[in-house]
């Protein structure tokens, strides 16, 4: 299974670093992945917002090919368990899709055209985190359900 996780911005954080490239490590048996790094713009105008959000979504777009499965990470997504995670993951691979793509999209959120795009719209919680640190969260909540999946026992 390939895995690409496409973000808007930069890890500045060392911490941040060293934990994400942990969950990548783990992962290496189970999946290829990769985490493509786009630049955000920087928002000074708020009435420039949703315009800026589609020159951000068409960077995200070309990244994606017709036969990926492509989740959105959203503040309105779905809330799922680390459980059901694994079975949506789970499903995606028994569907023979060759390849799965997160998108986090900047501290504004992602354009309407790369939501509608979405084959499944995917909120890590209610409450709200750092770009930064979704990523990290993102990556290790794909390892555990990898290991869920397999019957390992990372997960408890």
């Amino acid at each position: 299974m390939k895995i690409k996780i496409i973000a808007l911005g930069k890890i500045k954080e060392k911490f941040l670093k060293e934990g994400i490239n942990e969950f990548l490590k783990r992962l290496n048996p189970y999946a290829s992945i990769e985490i493509i790094e786009l630049p955000a713009i920087e928002i000074k105008d708020t009435n420039l917002k949703e315009r800026i959000l589609e020159q951000e979504g068409e960077k995200i777009l070309s990244h994606i090919k017709p036969q990926s499965y492509v989740i959105t990470l959203e503040i309105q997504g779905e809330l799922l368990s680390s459980e059901d995670l694994a079975k949506k993951i789970e499903t995606i691979i028994n569907e023979g899709i060759p390849e799965i793509i997160f998108i986090i999209g900047s501290s504004c959120g992602i354009s309407k055209k790369v939501s509608a795009n979405a084959d499944f719209k995917l909120s890590l919680s209610k409450m709200t985190f750092l770009h930064q640190f979704t990523r990290l969260i993102l990556v290790e909540q794909i390892y555990r359900a990898f290991k869920i999946i397999k019957g390992e026992t990372y997960h408890k």
